[in-house]
């Protein structure tokens, strides 16, 4: 405790104003950093005549032990007896209770600078608290756990003063997402490693330590000796005092380290008085108090330097002020302490803590602003003397919490390369063996660290080391799995190693998955890929013995067949209707009357096969309509017989393969081949929760065979493919490396599904969005590309259509139908116009009457007639035909015998 008063009780010099101290002092600390302070101040005033250019300030110093509230009381008394004007202190709860309640019966100022937590029927009306009011540090601290997002936090306390500092972070369960957890330290300051153990089981990486200095300074090297101190754990500290600790052992750890500081270090007037005071305790320094850095002005010194100097300021105002001998057991008040009570909340002092604003109603600071700062770790400190830029070079401010507008943020830090977080820091890597991602490098010398492997994941790294700056150790998964979850929850391979912080990235082909994400974070994917089925080769077909009816489907064959009956019987009813086709066959006898026609039905199907086949039949046709008729079937049969000789030449050179499976359907729908995936695997995970019913009719075949159907690695699963009736279920970019370099295997079907590998750091890490930034620098500079050709590309198999040829089918050729149809529709046409053009021109030799000549000429054409003897049984090859057929019918006479066609009636010849 200290205290201002005149050593006579009389009214106070206009130039002497007596400061008398009482402090509590400890076993290891015989000078405390209240008393320091005090001394410092008063000196400080003395030697700066601007703010009391009149009055001279001097002291006297009393101890008292710790936590003896009646010596403080009986000394505060004493104190009073010899006039005060001011009581400072004492620190601890138990005595600034008994020394409050004194000074308020006597009406005398007490200011603390410490944090206490007043009663809810607080009627100390002359208590005087310089350090921030409790509420507002509740407020503060929640608006941080805010500010970077927390989902759960631990709050680890000393005291139960700490819950009261942490009430609205315990209450913000109830209005935000949060999760709490909160522990208590060991009482007594003792080991507190057993707790961090379980912290560190249990994953809390997020945690606020309410503690002192003294306890945080412990707590720091026992948290890097359970290996705490790492980039995954952010620690915040409520004590204002973080900053004048030693922190140059933690700074290079990666650990996020942020608390407040209520020292306003960027103002010039502060950092001189911070320089001027180390240099004195350099002068005269005590013993050094365990973490601290030499030299430096913690929060407590500062806020009693400024509590001194509030005296002084309000006094300056108080004219005709005189202190009196105030007796404990008398209970007469200071008549002047109403008045100085009120000039002192009035006052104002822009001071080291910042601007001291007093609250008129309690008497507590409730307006200033709070320094939040982040362990940082570029510089150096160099100079031990320059305490005001030591705690600024191991800090950087990356806001400021004001106790009525909140956090504001300002500059986070100057614009730097990604380089900087991670240069010369070293990265541990897990990985798995599979080609071509890692694998054993081939050498005659034994090669040792990370010289062994090689691969596509080993230069994807080198090429994140070179842009980000780090260095690293890779390290194969100890289980040799990639990660899944058993039915407990639990995880394996790299993704457990990820959680149990064991590794800083898994660097491999590891799927980017829901339930991985749920526990490990990725970066942007660096290639992606999807499933499909890896198989072997189908054996080649054995050519038949009608293999030459391939090249055309049954179905054109056929058409083919009915196309040609079809083209003989038109071609020989026409031949027959046409007059054009009738010939004389005596030519030396131009007045013989026999005629005769060569295109029988027989001749006229053995015309169309003749053309189809590409032979000459030697009979041709005269008449335009029967030319038509040829033709268009020549014409046919030419793009009948190249399009057959084209496909048959592919059929003879390119080997159809005939495959038991197509598609994930085919296997599905059989159980013969019997197929599966490597065992707790992206791809099993993939099956497993897919909700398609193929894909779950895959499982369920699957798991009902899993010591067969599920194999550990890649390559047990190739060996099976070439050994037995196996199907292997795996992502396209293996199969893509695999095929490349076996020939018998084969990918069969597209893509099941599209994924992504990515690089996979522990949930929170900070190293995975500057990895995503690197992988994206790759990607567009194209060396992703480049080293996938590196590694992918093999000695190649022989080059293969890999196109089989098909037969031809209606809609290939089927045109060509058409093409023949419209020609025989059209030599219909045109020979019903030569019947009866030739019909008009006979009409016309004989004089027939205008409109009858078709009729007539068609009663007496020769198909007609032969129609009709066909009829009635009569069977003639050869027509006679009279020089001149009446309109009546002139008779027709039947020569049996000689095949031929008299003139005779033809009612009788019938």
């Amino acid at each position: 405790m200290a205290h201002l008063h005149n050593a006579t009780s009389t009214p106070v010099s206009p130039k002497s104003l007596p400061a008398r101290g009482i402090f509590e002092t400890r076993e290891n600390e015989p000078v405390s950093m209240d008393e320091l302070a005090f001394k410092f101040a008063v000196t400080s005033i003395n030697r700066n005549r601007t703010l009391m250019p009149n009055t001279t300030l001097t002291y006297d110093i009393q101890r008292v032990n710790l936590f003896d509230s009646f010596e403080a009381s009986r000394r505060v008394c004493d104190q009073l007896a010899l006039g005060v004007a001011a009581v400072f202190g004492p620190s601890h709860s138990s005595s600034v209770s008994a020394v409050q309640s004194i000074c308020n019966a006597l009406e005398v100022p007490h200011i603390q600078t410490r944090w206490k937590h007043p009663s809810v029927d607080n009627k100390d009306n002359f208590y005087i608290n310089l350090y921030p009011e409790y509420t507002s540090i509740s407020r503060a601290i929640l608006d941080i756990v805010i500010f970077y997002k927390w989902k759960s936090v631990t709050v680890v306390y000393e005291d139960s003063t700490g819950l009261m500092r942490m009430q609205e972070l315990i209450k913000a369960p109830s209005k935000i997402n949060l999760k709490i957890r909160i522990r208590q330290l060991p009482s007594g300051g003792g080991d507190s490693r057993p707790l961090l153990k379980e912290m560190k089981k249990e994953k809390e990486f997020y945690i606020i330590f309410d503690c002192s200095y003294q306890v945080a300074a412990e707590l720091l090297k026992q948290l890097m000796s359970m290996g705490m101190m790492t980039e995954y754990y952010h620690f915040f500290f409520t004590t204002l005092d973080m900053f004048a600790l030693d922190l140059e052992p933690y700074r290079y750890s990666g650990v996020n380290m942020t608390a407040f500081r209520l020292l306003n270090l960027d103002d010039p007037y502060v950092t001189s008085v911070i320089q001027k005071w180390s240099m004195e305790r350099q002068l005269a320094p005590p013993k050094h108090e365990s973490g601290l850095m030499s030299g430096i002005m913690t929060t407590e010194a500062a806020l009693m330097y400024d509590a001194v100097f509030m005296v002084a300021v309000a006094s300056q105002r108080a004219t005709q002020m005189t202190v009196s001998s105030l007796q404990c057991h008398r209970h007469k008040p200071w008549r002047y302490g109403p008045r100085f009570m009120n000039l002192f909340k009035e006052a104002q002092w822009d001071g080291l803590t910042g601007r001291i604003v007093l609250n008129k109603t309690d008497g507590l600071r409730k307006e200033f602003n709070l320094d939040l700062i982040s362990l940082k770790e570029d510089g150096t400190v160099k100079r031990a003397a320059d305490a005001a830029s030591r705690p600024t070079k191991l800090w950087t401010k990356i806001g400021v919490w004001n106790s009525y507008t909140g956090l504001n943020l300002t500059e986070m830090q100057d614009s730097k390369n990604i380089t900087d977080s991670l240069a010369n820091r070293t990265l541990i890597v897990t990985t798995i063996l599979e080609n071509p991602y890692v694998m054993y490098k081939k050498s005659d010398k034994v090669l040792y660290g990370n010289d062994r492997f090689e691969g596509y994941c080993l230069d994807l790294l080198k090429e994140l080391s070179n842009i980000l700056g780090f260095t690293y150790e890779v390290k194969l998964v100890s289980d040799g799995k990639y990660g899944a979850q058993n039915d407990k929850g639990e995880w394996n391979g790299m993704v457990r190693e990820l959680i149990d912080h064991i590794a800083d990235l898994a660097v491999a082909p590891l799927t980017i998955t829901y339930v991985r994400e749920k526990v490990i974070d990725f970066s942007k994917p660096f290639m992606t890929l999807g499933i499909s089925i890896l198989y072997r080769k189908p054996n080649g077909t054995n050519p038949g013995v009608f293999s030459f009816l391939n090249p055309l489907t049954p179905d054109i064959w056929m058409y083919v067949l009915l196309a040609c009956l079809g083209v003989s019987c038109v071609l020989f009813v026409i031949a027959r209707f046409t007059p054009y086709e009738w010939y004389n066959p005596h030519p030396c006898n131009p007045s013989s009357e026999v005629v005769e026609n060569n295109f029988t039905l027989l001749n006229s199907l053995w015309f169309g096969v003749a053309a189809l086949m590409r032979q000459g039949s030697e009979l041709m046709p005269k008449a335009l309509s029967t030319r038509i008729v040829g033709g268009i079937w020549w014409f046919f049969t030419l793009i009948i017989i190249s399009s057959y000789t084209a496909n048959l030449a592919a059929f003879l050179t390119v080997e159809r393969m005939d495959s038991p499976i197509d598609s994930a359907d085919d296997l599905a729908k059989q159980t013969r081949i019997e197929y599966g995936a490597v065992r707790d695997g992206s791809t099993m995970t993939f099956f497993k929760k897919s909700k398609i019913s193929t894909y779950e009719k895959m499982w369920a075949f699957m798991s009902s065979r899993k010591n067969t159907a599920l194999v550990k690695n890649n390559k047990e699963g190739i060996t099976r493919v070439l050994t037995t009736d196996y199907a292997l279920l795996m992502e396209s970019t293996s199969i893509e490396y695999i095929t490349q370099r076996n020939c018998n295997l084969t990918q069969v079907g597209g893509l099941i599904d599209s994924k992504g590998y990515g690089v996979g750091t522990p949930i929170g890490s900070p190293y995975r969005d500057k990895v995503t930034i690197a992988i994206l620098q790759l990607q567009e500079e194209g060396k992703l590309h480049m080293m996938k050709e590196k590694w992918w590309r093999g000695n190649g198999c022989p080059e293969e259509d890999n196109k089989e040829a098909s037969a031809l089918g209606v809609e290939n050729i089927g045109g060509i139908f058409i093409v023949l149809a419209a020609g025989l529709v059209l030599s219909v046409f045109v020979a019903i116009g030569e019947f009866i053009y030739k019909s008009r021109k006979n009409s016309d030799i004989e004089e027939q009457p205008t409109g009858q000549e078709p009729v007539a000429d068609l009663k007496h054409t020769p198909f007609i007639m032969q129609a009709f003897c066909f009829f009635y049984g009569v069977q003639s090859q050869q027509l006679q035909r009279s020089d001149s057929i009446s309109s009546s019918g002139t008779s027709l006479s039947t020569d049996l015998e000689s095949g031929r066609l008299l003139r005779d009636d033809i009612c009788s010849s019938c």
